[in-house]
């Protein structure tokens, strides 16, 4: 590592370490388990909110890698209280599949199953099982992996579903569509399932697993990506027609590095057209969607531009350009990453005594009042991103 990237990893775990992870250990619920479900933009901590299936998952999936990181047992105590909260509450033991959302008690709330909360349940029982070794975690991981498989897939398309009702009826799929449209088939399910199956994979090396991989990469390639313009695109009819003129940036970065993460742990790095979807996304983000104060742009829709710097484009936009960083040496890439870092720090990561990073800013660096914690809001995308770079900057 050269001098800049030492201090950038220095302080991104510095960060990690003291505001990030101490902001979600405070929000521990010992009294009826799990994580507090909201906390407003006053910092004020709502005890009596739902708890999102999605939210446990991403809590468990970062203090399992923060423990599997740092070798802290403080962080494997929260991982196994996510993991109890998830695995007692979240799960539905009659009919298989995470609940959508319980409430503060852990009973069910909204019992809708959703591709995607179950994508993040395969994602962060694998990352426990990596860091604890706890085989009824890799176990329910494996049961969440068959269920999609056998109620999420479309075989012959192929395609995955998106929305359920507790028995596994199909849904419209009203939780993942935005934008005006009601969506049969999104990119971020399509993602959130590789990634899963990613990290199952590298704790369970199954011939299931792998085929399952290799068929979400030629869906990638082959319905979501658009190999002209070198975009992703968001919104699908069961046709696998685009169904809006919607170019997500902060999605398409993070999927640019999740499809590299796939390549390697199946050993297909070099593949050629993959690798080059991998990059050539990587550098249309950066031309098309990099301000001139270095943050990134949400999203496109048509012509109109969505200006707001929200925190987890910043965050997976850093770790995407890292990424191909490391897989071209482009130095373009890791300016990119160091302006970012900068911006974040001066107007994402909230400064006050007690917070965390804000749902986003505007053009002029001002917050808005989203929650500082919620059902989307959660510390999945920001420890990850320290995680990714400390991690991969340490192995150079």
């Amino acid at each position: 590592m050269n001098t800049k990237t030492t201090e950038l990893q220095s302080e991104i775990k510095a960060h990690w370490e003291k505001q990030i992870l101490p902001f979600w250990s405070n929000l521990k619920d010992t009294t009826h388990g799990g994580f507090y479900g909201w906390v407003g933009n006053d910092l004020q901590v709502n005890p009596q909110a739902p708890k999102g299936g999605i939210a446990t998952a991403r809590q468990l999936w970062s203090f399992a890698a923060a423990y599997r990181v740092t070798g802290n047992e403080r962080w494997r105590d929260h991982a196994e209280h996510a993991y109890r909260f998830l695995a007692d509450h979240v799960m539905d033991t009659e009919y298989g599949g995470m609940y959508w959302m319980v409430d503060y008690t852990g009973e069910a709330l909204d019992t809708s199953k959703h591709v995607y909360t179950q994508s993040f349940g395969v994602y962060s029982l694998s990352e426990y099982y990596r860091a604890t070794g706890d085989a009824s975690a890799l176990e329910l991981a494996k049961r969440l992996f068959a269920l999609i498989e056998d109620k999420g897939l479309d075989a012959e398309l192929p395609a995955y579903k998106e929305q359920f009702d507790r028995t596994w009826k199909e849904q419209p799929n009203e939780m993942l569509s935005e934008n005006g449209v009601i969506a049969d088939y999104t990119m971020n399910t399509h993602i959130h399932v590789l990634e899963a199956y990613t990290t199952l994979y590298r704790v369970w090396p199954d011939q299931q697993v792998k085929a399952a991989l290799e068929r979400l990469l030629g869906i990638l390639y082959e319905r979501v990506y658009d190999q002209d313009t070198k975009f992703l695109g968001v919104f699908f009819n069961k046709q696998w027609e685009s169904i809006i003129d919607l170019r997500s940036f902060g999605h398409d970065i993070e999927a640019s590095w999740l499809i590299d993460e796939a390549l390697k742990v199946l050993g297909m790095e070099q593949h050629p057209e993959y690798a080059a979807m991998v990059t050539d996304i990587a550098y249309n983000i950066s031309n098309v969607a990099v301000n001139a104060d270095g943050s990134l742009l949400n999203e496109q829709e048509g012509e109109h531009f969505d200006e707001k710097r929200i925190w987890w484009v910043q965050a997976e936009a850093m770790v995407g350009f890292y990424n191909a960083y490391q897989r071209t040496g482009d130095p373009l890439f890791l300016e990119r990453v160091e302006r970012l870092w900068t911006y974040t720090k001066e107007n994402i990561i909230d400064q006050r005594a007690g917070g965390e990073w804000y749902w986003s800013v505007d053009g002029n660096g001002t917050p808005d009042q989203s929650e500082i914690a919620g059902p989307w809001k959660c510390p999945y995308h920001n420890s990850r991103f320290c995680i990714e770079l400390i991690e991969r900057m340490g192995s150079e």
